[in-house]
């Protein structure tokens, strides 16, 4: 699974080129999207509820998440009406980091207003990931494939864009393989992130202030 994609021929786009091409092919009829999420520790500079995370303010981060609950809405509309249909799978790891108890927060909401999104545990990928981990990858139908590039810092730096058919079509085999093993995000979000109480650093509005 995956066997191919270290190998694989890429063109490395900063994040505005990436960006730009990831949304005028969107728009060309490519019929699905499918997402892969494998790192733990990210950086979201610039979205106001990760700020808010990032300085401590547990309640108005998720209070911000829920916020994001139209727009996210009116992006699942949109890919409707384009016929695109959206899948995402969540790797997490154990201990949950700090940065993957928020974001699951703010998934949640995605998948409230109806995103496809399940969750997987890294535990269970044990032997695809003996010499290396998934790709974190946006697939776009059978036209286009980015691996996200982050910096050293954690910050999202653009994208490794492949359009080999071939490679494509197996790393879609293997986010089919690897969908159809995940949980569904409610019954995991409910027994392994409602329970936690909030990352370490990161209190309620109140214990910052009072």
């Amino acid at each position: 699974m995956f066997d191919s994609f270290a190998d694989g021929a890429c063109d490395r786009l900063d994040r505005p080129a990436y960006h730009a091409d990831l949304g005028r092919i969107y728009t060309s009829g490519i019929g699905f999207l499918n997402k892969l999420e494998r790192g733990q520790h990210f950086k979201e500079r610039g979205f106001p509820s990760w700020e808010a995370f990032a300085g401590g303010d547990w309640d108005r981060a998720l209070a911000l998440a829920d916020e994001r609950r139209e727009d996210y809405a009116g992006e699942i509309r949109r890919a409707s009406e384009l016929g695109v249909a959206h899948r995402r799978l969540r790797v997490v790891e154990f201990p949950v980091t700090p940065y993957v108890q928020w974001e699951l927060f703010v998934l949640r909401v995605r998948v409230d207003v109806g995103d496809a999104i399940k969750v997987i545990d890294a535990r269970d990928l044990s032997g695809i990931e003996r010499n290396r981990l998934v790709p974190e990858v946006v697939i776009l139908g059978d036209a286009v494939m980015y691996e996200v590039v982050y910096d050293d810092d954690g910050n999202a730096d653009g994208a490794n864009r492949y359009t080999d058919s071939t490679l494509i079509r197996e790393t879609n085999a293997g986010f089919d393989a690897l969908y159809e093993r995940g949980e569904g995000f409610y019954d995991f979000f409910d027994r392994e992130i409602a329970p936690l109480p909030p990352p370490r650093g990161a209190g309620t509005s109140t214990s910052l202030h009072g």
